[in-house]
């Protein structure tokens, strides 16, 4: 047993560089688990520069001095967040405000279809029905205590997103102006033989900045076209509604299928059944066909392509570790786990077994 376990060490462990990038990989999870909440911003900062890393390689091309090429892309980051806070947020705030407010509306008109059910279906007791409706109002008697929770911290999490739209921006900023030197000055840890950890970083870093500009632009199309479709059709709440259903091309598969019960019940809630409640449907099932089969396939032909069971198993196994951000960066985090598969080196099973019989 014992030998068994030597020469699958031998086969697997004899290189260095695998040592190395090993204890690498764990001293950055490790870092990235403890201080999620602390980190935060940096993690945000890191995000928006690789998002706009693109746009500076691209305005380089004619100013030929990325010093400038940063400046301008820069400016144009912080003209979109002032328009974001100051135009769009407010529009958002109200209807989010319009929502709470016509939810008691919205929990009776369910109430009164529920109570319909038993008569209108036999299979369907009245003991059922009464004891669905008590478990709804209590799980909104549980949210309203939520968000009654979140209102009083509200001051404190005001000053922290106050926090964080000063430094992020700031971090984004030298992390494009300084790339080169934050790179070098992080690969000045490294050992001088790292070509293993140098085959998969340079493969995750491409991965990762054309899924970060990927998943941005497809969070912005996805929006735009819900909402301009939403905004024609009349639906309540329809720059909210359009954000989620853009947010939730966040969590491949999961995101869409639950997105579809706020917009299906919003637009029961306001028109029953009717052929405006049949035209949003058809409407939605389009968008998210579109989404699927024509902008993701343009967006991520660059991107690896990994089975669907990996990436539920990614989205479930991140998303429990770092929350949110485990979601957003699951597939690059599965493309990782793939790309240190595909580069590990390991001895040849016969080189392994004649070396065996060598040493007998």
């Amino acid at each position: 047993m014992l030998e068994l376990f030597n020469r699958w060490f031998q086969r697997h462990f004899s290189d260095p560089q695998i040592i190395f990038l090993v204890v690498f990989l764990i001293m950055a999870f490790t870092v990235v688990i403890a201080f999620n909440d602390t980190l935060a911003p940096v993690f945000a900062a890191i995000v928006i520069a690789y998002l706009l890393e693109g746009l500076v390689v691209f305005f380089n091309r004619w100013i030929h001095k990325r010093f400038y090429s940063v400046i301008l892309v820069f400016v144009g980051f912080l003209a979109a967040l002032m328009i974001t806070l100051f135009i769009i947020t407010p529009l958002l705030w109200e209807q989010v405000t319009d929502l709470i407010k016509d939810t008691p509306k919205y929990i009776e008109q369910g109430r009164q279809l529920l109570l319909q059910l038993p008569s209108n279906y036999n299979y369907i007791s009245e003991e059922y029905v009464t004891e669905l409706i008590a478990m709804i109002q209590s799980e909104v008697t549980s949210l309203g205590k939520h968000v009654l929770t979140l209102s009083l911290n509200s001051i404190q999490s005001s000053i922290t997103i106050m926090i964080y739209l000063i430094l992020a921006p700031l971090l984004v900023f030298f992390f494009l102006k300084d790339k080169e030197k934050i790179i070098g000055w992080f690969l000045g840890f490294f050992p001088d033989d790292t070509q293993l950890s140098t085959k998969v970083w340079e493969e995750m870093d491409q991965q990762i900045g054309n899924y970060v500009r990927g998943k941005f632009w497809e969070i912005t199309i996805v929006s735009v076209i819900c909402y301009i479709t939403f905004s024609i059709l009349g639906l309540k709440y329809s720059l909210l509604i359009s954000l989620l259903v853009g947010l939730s091309v966040v969590v491949p598969y999961i995101g869409a299928t639950v997105v579809t019960i706020p917009v299906a019940l919003i637009a029961f809630f306001q028109w029953g059944w009717t052929t405006d409640f049949a035209w949003l449907m058809l409407a939605y099932g389009i968008i998210q066909s579109l989404d699927g089969n024509v902008i993701v396939p343009l967006l991520f032909s660059e991107v690896v392509n990994i089975h669907p069971v990996a990436i539920i198993v990614a989205i479930l196994f991140f998303g429990g570790l770092w929350g949110f951000w485990g979601v957003f960066f699951a597939i690059p985090l599965g493309t990782l786990v793939n790309s240190v598969i595909r580069a590990w080196p390991s001895v040849p099973a016969d080189t392994d077994k004649a070396s065996v019989n060598s040493a007998c």
